[in-house]
């Protein structure tokens, strides 16, 4: 059976991170992955991204709608490794910091965090507020993993999809996908004392 990772897609900006990370979920062996989107995800989707609500569905492998709140993902009993929350917002952030699961998106955050499994929420928003500083530390402390989408340049990015890629290489390293297109940090050999 393929080790499923369910993917939430929110109303905050960056998207292209989402299209990233389900292509990579894809180009791994033994990998599924779990598509729900919020409405909000849908119309941002329109305005900042060269490609549709069917490209980014037809990328996964399974889709749910947001107000199916009885589907498989809304139940401890789906085994999962967990979820990946991208571009996550701060709406989504603090409705799930409440244990406010009245969608399906939330419900399935909830489960992950009931059962234990991986959580990672890559959050989109800056400058931070108190509100939001609160709410990711409230579930960082329930073993949530905050992963902000936030500009890389040791990986020598040349183009936007570059950094969407990379960031998309952290969120699905989380769990357990070990893509070969990770740039990750090179030392500088010449510091390093080998023996």
């Amino acid at each position: 059976m393929n080790r499923r990772i369910i993917v939430g897609v929110t109303g905050a900006s960056g998207i292209d991170v989402a299209y990233e990370v389900l292509k990579l979920i894809a180009e791994a062996d033994g990998f599924e992955s779990h598509l729900v989107m919020s409405d909000s995800a849908k119309r941002t989707m329109e305005l900042e991204c060269t490609y549709g609500q069917d490209t980014l569905e037809g990328m996964a492998d399974v889709v749910y709608p947001n107000d199916r709140i009885e589907s498989r993902i809304a139940s401890g009993t789906f085994k999962t490794e967990g979820m990946i929350i991208v571009p996550c917002s701060m709406k989504t952030v603090a409705g799930i910091s409440g244990g406010f699961s009245d969608s399906l998106l939330l419900r399935a955050a909830d489960v992950s965090l009931k059962e234990r499994r991986k959580l990672v929420l890559a959050v989109r928003e800056t400058p931070f507020n108190g509100i939001h500083l609160r709410n990711m530390k409230n579930l960082w402390d329930m073993g949530a993993d905050i992963l902000p989408l936030m500009m890389t340049f040791y990986n020598k990015p040349e183009t936007i999809r570059d950094m969407a890629r990379h960031m998309a290489c952290k969120c699905v390293e989380r769990m357990g996908i070990d893509p070969e297109c990770f740039k990750r940090w090179q030392t500088v050999r010449s510091a390093e004392r080998i023996r």
